[in-house]
């Protein structure tokens, strides 16, 4: 499927071309080396679902070890240079943030089981996933995706800094409150 669609967004642009695209692969999960330099090529943004590993590793066990080092393959395509986001795809999988956090940076699910290992990323860039580059892939990165003067001020203040905490116990942190539009609108 995801060949199909890149082949659809390859022939548009050579019919129709335009400039910065940012042509979407929602729910990019199994990919091969073919279509990490196809996505390159194309400037598209891959969405995998970020909680999955977590919440459906043990499902995923018939997919076997080689297979499993393709799926919801952020560190591929960061290594890439693709600017690729998260998705959670609620409600077939949760869409809790630091749960994403964890299983992008651990790959293990709610058992400590480690399906397809080669794809963690590090918790650095599973925030930058989740926030500069999912803003980037909605055309908002002049309003969103950092904290700076003039953006829309949408923030989440944690529990704990997750750049001290276990990669284990990511999911563990707790949300204390939620900026949007510069407006509190959660509080714990």
């Amino acid at each position: 499927a995801i060949d199909e669609v890149i082949r659809i967004y390859e022939r548009l642009q050579r019919e129709r071309p335009r400039r910065d695209p940012r042509f979407r692969l929602e729910h990019c999960t199994m990919i091969t080396d073919d279509l990490v330099r196809r996505i390159k090529a194309l400037g598209a943004i891959p969405t995998p679902f970020s909680t999955y590993v977590y919440w459906h590793g043990e499902k995923m066990k018939e997919y076997g070890a080689e297979r499993l080092d393709r799926m919801f393959a952020l560190r591929s395509f960061l290594d890439a240079g693709i600017r690729a986001t998260q998705a959670s795809d609620y409600p077939p999988g949760p869409f809790e943030p630091m749960m994403a956090l964890q299983s992008e940076v651990t790959r293990t699910d709610s058992r400590g089981n480690v399906w397809g290992p080669r794809q963690r990323i590090t918790i650095e860039e599973a925030l930058r996933v989740g926030t500069i580059n999912g803003a980037y892939a909605s055309f908002e990165e002049r309003l969103k995706g950092t904290i700076e003067a003039g953006k829309l001020a949408d923030l989440t203040v944690l529990g704990r800094d997750p750049l001290r905490e276990a990669a284990s116990s990511l999911i563990g942190i707790p949300i204390e409150r939620t900026m949007t539009g510069g407006r509190w609108v959660f509080e714990a």
